[in-house]
């Protein structure tokens, strides 16, 4: 067959995907009869395009599915969407607005329509495109968080845990989200340091001419202050205990106080205290039972009982009022300052404290079997590192402010009656009839009023590993055999700033509707960062494309770029040239396979060499192990590393050099077999990182039957390697390499034949590997003795090896390279020993760990006593 010089993805990857789909690989379904392998995607915004955090989530997703299928695993990764309420519905007042359509003109029925609508053209987008990426989901269990069986779902929790008494309805403070008009909850706030102004303002006291001066970084709530505090023991401001002062520009009076919260040391010790708007300040007032006066509307402006710029943003108005303070010489200072202020992780607005009437969970008793269960590692974080941060976010937690002011999303299944209470019911016809047997009265249908609000986003998804495989169990029916099959999911994979939102609250459901974990493992991603440590985001415009990323370089390379320097946990600086990487790896792996593939075979060809096939066979098994372990402890990252290794220098550069046969010769049909196993055994390693290059040289490098594909290939089975055939093997590349750099550095030809002469112990390594030895680094002979006149000299371990040049040798440039090397040796030996003589690391680290780093002080001592001989020799 003709093959191109370069490997062209484009082509293969659509045709492979589509074979794949067509074939029913991706499909999951029961059957007992095998061991199931269990993913749910995190669902991406509905409103959402691909970007590289996305990539590269879930190119670790289907790296772990494809190796469990290929481990003859039932593996189910279910894709899905999110409704995302308060994105998505801001995408749709935007939609709106360009058509010349305000939201506030529109019913609520009407403007659903417009969000259906919205979603449909929409929606899928991100799916699609994770196809692009390869990704290897059962596409026919795709779900959106508000299909019809889903929502059903989230009314029925609702139901649950009101009747529970877990949910309740109260005036809170909660965090005010002014662009997206919602409350938020504490864990959607990001809090961001904020070059501010600290303003120092007197107030007059009432029956004197005396000021207070107090400093605030929000001058334009000072409208809405209730009083001005003072810790009690500040000697400062005994005499004004009980007094009142004048707030500035609206003259109200309001008392001095004293409270132990006040800090002493900050600012002037004076507080203002504003219940309507800040929390701590709200919980003084409780304890001082001082009126609230809440002076912000809904979207951030001043309203009317703000008295003095009424309908100006906070923003404006703070400007204002500070030059109106100024004029009236209340402003005393103004001096820079930054503070933490909370934004919104949905619209990015700085978040207001509001009091308002919400619906909460209680988080008390719902969040134990949760918080234990990962801190006794039944459920496990990789890297472990987060069980702190999960910690601190449990053991502090509040309770979960769920309802949300919007229309978008699961509207809450409350009912008012004209008595002002309300009844919790799935239907308006189930609320009629419990608000007639709880009150004891008739009630015509237009009596009862629904809640206007919807759900929390996250009150949906936290049921996401159960209610993709069975809706009814949360309306108390026994699991149905998909649920009892697939659950406990196994692998999570999903970033850290989520692992409060959604990890924890899917584990609390888990344990509340089945008493089972919803996973068994998390992994957790870093953030994609460009290569000035920055956060990827649109508004940086340092994204790059994904799918433009795709085409220039490939599925396969965009995925190993992103996976080279990714391990979990920790952030990944993203270079182009990482792709680059990813591409230039696809192209060896293409050119390794136009070598084998232009081999002639017969019969009568000479066996090139026979060491070759024995060395691969266990240095495969040893990679194999040592990939094994990486994906054992999720360390997807190594376990890529160790296959490029594997592939790159092992298989491409060594074994294929030894087998190779002479110029326009060619290879015995015994080797060239083995060769196309090795490659088989190969690509099925490659296969989960790079699935498209892989299928495509699985089907060209032998004729298959029908369905005989890679992606359902068995996985490589491990088996024993003998580390003395790897050692011996490693000793020759050694020797190899080093003819190699000394023909480099005196300029001579490779093709210059020379005869070896080895100083040795280990005469049976050199024979066994001799026609390899001879062949790789151009020799005609291989002997062994203890030196040679006039020849150039490198020590490999113990070994010393003379090469004869047929020159004069630089004895003084000689010794100066022996020194320099034998320098190093001795500086390498010693940090070896240092890491054995820490008695925490021989009793923490793995055997074999702990066994090579004992081989690499034993090879340090015999190289530095070789090269101390080879020394006296040149004295």
């Amino acid at each position: 067959m003709a093959l191109d010089t370069k490997y062209q993805p484009e082509a293969t990857e659509n045709k492979w995907y589509a074979y794949w789909q067509e074939k029913g690989f991706f499909r999951s379904t029961v059957d007992p009869e095998r061991e199931p392998y269990t993913v749910v995607i995190p669902p991406p915004n509905v409103t959402g395009v691909l970007h590289m955090g996305h990539m590269l989530n879930n190119t670790l997703q289907d790296v772990l599915v494809r190796k469990a299928r290929m481990e003859g695993k039932n593996a189910c990764w279910v894709p899905g969407t999110d409704h995302a309420s308060i994105a998505t519905e801001a995408k749709v007042v935007a939609m709106l607005k360009e058509r010349g359509i305000e939201k506030s003109s529109l019913s609520r029925e009407e403007f659903l329509h417009y969000a259906w609508e919205w979603k449909e053209k929409y929606g899928g987008i991100i799916l699609e495109q994770l196809k692009k990426l390869g990704a290897s989901c059962d596409w026919e269990r795709t779900k959106f968080t508000m299909d019809e069986d889903l929502s059903g779902a989230v009314i029925d929790v609702f139901i649950d845990l009101y009747r529970k008494g877990k949910i309740y309805r109260g005036v809170r403070m909660v965090n005010w989200d002014p662009a997206g008009k919602t409350a938020l909850s504490d864990d959607e706030v990001i809090t961001k340091e904020v070059a501010s102004h600290l303003y120092h303002i007197r107030y007059q006291l009432a029956d004197s001419e005396e000021f207070l001066t107090i400093a605030t970084t929000r001058p334009e709530t000072i409208m809405a202050d209730s009083a001005i505090c003072v810790h009690p023991e500040d000697s400062r401001f005994q005499h004004l205990h009980g007094r009142e002062v004048y707030i500035p520009l609206i003259k109200r009076r309001i008392p001095v106080i004293t409270d132990s919260y006040v800090d002493m040391e900050f600012g002037t010790g004076c507080l203002k205290v504003t219940p309507a708007h800040d929390l701590n300040d709200y919980e003084i007032g409780l304890r001082h039972k001082l009126p609230v006066i809440d002076i912000l509307a809904e979207d951030g402006r001043l309203n009317a009982q703000a008295e003095i710029l009424v309908g100006e943003d906070r923003f404006v108005a703070r400007k204002k009022i500070a030059k109106m303070l100024e004029a009236e010489g209340h402003l005393l200072q103004v001096e820079p300052y930054t503070s933490n202020v909370g934004h919104s992780e949905r619209t990015d607005a700085v978040v207001e404290p509001r009091l308002s009437l919400q619906w909460f969970l209680k988080m008390d008793e719902i969040t134990q079997p949760a918080f234990r269960n990962v801190m006794e590692d039944v459920i496990q974080l990789h890297p472990p590192k987060f069980k702190n941060m999960y910690r601190a976010w449990m053991e502090n937690v509040r309770d979960w402010c769920i309802s949300r002011q919007l229309w978008w999303g699961h509207r809450i299944p409350a009912y008012y009656l004209p008595n002002g209470e309300f009844v919790v019911a799935k239907t308006a016809e189930e609320a009629l009839r419990i608000a007639e047997e709880t009150y004891g009265q008739s009630f015509a249908p237009e009596d009862l009023r629904q809640d206007e609000d919807v759900l929390d986003t996250w009150f949906s998804s936290w049921l996401w590993p159960l209610s993709v495989f069975d809706t009814r169990v949360f309306g108390g029916e026994a699991p149905n055999e998909e649920l009892k099959y697939y659950y406990p999911t196994n692998d999570l994979v999903t970033a850290p700033e989520i692992l409060f939102f959604w990890v924890a609250r899917m584990i609390m459901a888990g344990y509340e509707y089945t008493g089972e974990k919803p996973f068994r493992n998390v992994y957790l991603t870093g953030i994609v960062r460009d290569k000035q440590g920055r956060k990827m985001s649109k508004s940086l415009g340092n994204s790059p494309d994904p799918l433009a990323l795709i085409r220039d370089y490939g599925a396969d390379g965009v995925r190993t770029g992103m996976l080279f320097s990714s391990p979990a946990g920790n952030d990944l600086p993203f270079d182009e040239k990482l792709v680059e990487q990813g591409r230039n790896f696809a192209n060896k792996i293409w050119n390794a396979f136009r070598l084998v593939k232009g081999w002639e075979v017969s019969e009568t060809a000479e066996v090139q060499a026979p060491a070759a096939g024995s060395w691969f066979e266990n240095r495969f098994q040893a990679a194999l192990a040592e990939i094994e372990d990486h994906f054992e402890k999720f360390r997807i990252s190594d376990a890529l590393m160790t296959t490029y290794k594997l592939v790159w220098d092992d298989f491409c550069s060594w074994y294929l050099e030894m087998v190779k046969p002479p110029y326009q010769q060619p290879i015995d049909p015994v080797t060239y077999e083995q060769t196309v196993g090795f490659f088989e055994r190969v690509l099925k390693l490659l296969h989960p990182f790079m699935p498209f290059i892989t299928e495509e040289l699985w089907h060209a490098l032998r004729d298959r039957e029908e369905g005989d594909a890679l992606i359902v290939a068995s996985w490589p089975k491990k088996e024993t390697f003998d580390p003395a055939i790897l050692q011996d093997a490693a000793q020759i590349f050694d020797v190899v390499t080093q003819i190699r750099n000394v023909r480099s550095a005196k300029g001579i030809s490779p093709k210059e034949a020379f005869v070896l002469t080895v100083n040795t112990q280990q005469e049976t390594r050199y024979t066994a590997y001799k026609a390899i030895l001879m062949k790789l680094a151009n020799l005609t002979d291989v002997q062994f003795g203890s030196e040679v006149e006039g020849a150039i000299s490198f020590v490999v371990k113990a070994d010393e090896c003379f090469l004869p040049l047929g020159e004069q040798i630089d004895l003084e440039k000689e010794r100066e390279t022996i020194e320099k090397e034998l320098a190093y040796t001795k500086g390498f030996l010693a940090s070896v020993q240092k890491k054995l003589s820490n008695a925490r690391f021989v009793a923490g680290a793995p055997e074999q760990v702990v066994a090579n780093e004992r081989q690499k002080q034993a090879d340090a001592e015999a190289k530095i006593k070789a090269l101390e001989e080879s020394l006296q020799k040149l004295s």
